[in-house]
């Protein structure tokens, strides 16, 4: 099972597609979480794209491609894999398609089987956003007006100070928003032309959304 899901930021593509990743027992390949984790070290690929994450920009195709042909290569995406953060643009799209496509050069599977589609008005997203703070110390996230912490300011797990990441600011948030809605819903059109597409109201509760997807992902595996 290969599957994408899309959405703009905000939506909970996130939690979901690990929610998904786990009854699946797929991998989940987050292209955020690994570009976030190459800023952190330094590496060569965070220098490049640290300056397109801090505006909320996109990083380039040419920096995004290797990193995730590298990752679907691995032996935990041979059962499959669900696509969190990829692709954001349509020559990123073609490139999937190309490289997991049927034939000799397919690698860990063919096509992508199922794309979901993750839909949540502009004002939703910016409220969801620019109430998220995270626990540098473990990761937990928390939205001080859907999820807060138990004591205003401190993580329920471990008691350390929140803080709010620099591409979940309002400005920034904004600036987000609007390079989604410039290069990547595209994409939905892209994928509703291939018949492959899914649309999920994403404003209802966590559970709702992801009954939905799930059952979503289901009746495409029995076409």
């Amino acid at each position: 099972m290969r599957l994408v899901l899309l959405g703009p930021p905000g939506s909970g593509k996130g939690t979901q597609s690990v929610r998904l990743a786990g009854t699946l027992a797929i991998a989940h390949i987050s292209t955020g979480d690994i570009l976030r984790a190459a800023v952190r070290e330094g590496t060569e690929l965070g220098r490049k794209a640290e300056s397109f994450i801090r505006q909320g920009g996109l990083v380039p195709d040419e920096v995004i491609v290797g990193m995730v042909e590298e990752r679907i290569a691995r032996a935990d995406c041979s059962r499959g894999f669900i696509f969190d953060g990829f692709p954001r643009t349509i020559p990123q799209a073609e490139m999937l398609e190309s490289r997991l496509g049927a034939g000799p050069r397919a690698g860990n599977g063919g096509a992508i089987d199922r794309v979901l589609y993750m839909d949540l008005d502009e004002e939703s997203c910016v409220r969801r956003l620019a109430g998220r703070w995270t626990c540098p110390a473990d990761g937990r996230t928390y939205n001080q007006f859907s999820q807060p912490p138990k004591a205003a300011g401190k993580c329920d797990r471990c008691g350390g100070a929140l803080v709010q990441r620099e591409d979940d600011r309002v400005g920034t948030v904004k600036n987000r928003l609007k390079v989604y809605l410039e290069q990547t819903r595209p994409l939905i059109g892209f994928y509703e032309k291939a018949g492959r597409l899914n649309r999920v109201d994403a404003s209802r509760t966590p559970d709702q959304v992801f009954a939905e997807l799930l059952n979503a992902v289901r009746q495409g595996a029995k076409a």
